[in-house]
């Protein structure tokens, strides 16, 4: 399983219409191969930071759904970002 987790940080005026921008690939994402979960949302102590939390089976349908990645001015408008890539070996219940 892969798991990509972090947070982007955009100018907190325009937090809300970027993740409202961002439904369509939500939706996407989740209807995807191999998806297990994804989702980007507002923190709720930092008005200018997004967290990001994907749950992936494999690197290959993940990165079928990546494609060319994000919209230009999505990608514009990320003032800083720090996102990883983690592989998880295995599951238990908490």
């Amino acid at each position: 399983m892969i798991i990509i987790a972090g947070k982007l940080y955009v100018d907190a005026d325009v937090r809300d219409a970027y993740l409202a921008g961002c439904a369509n690939v939500v939706e996407q994402a989740r209807a995807a191969p191999g998806c297990l979960d994804f989702t980007l949302s507002a923190d709720p102590l930092e008005p200018d930071r997004i967290n990001v939390y994907e749950r992936w089976e494999t690197d290959e349908e993940l990165e079928c759904f990546r494609g060319t990645g994000p919209e230009p001015e999505q990608t514009a408008a990320i003032r800083d970002a720090e996102v990883s890539r983690y592989r998880v070996s295995g599951v238990e219940a908490p």
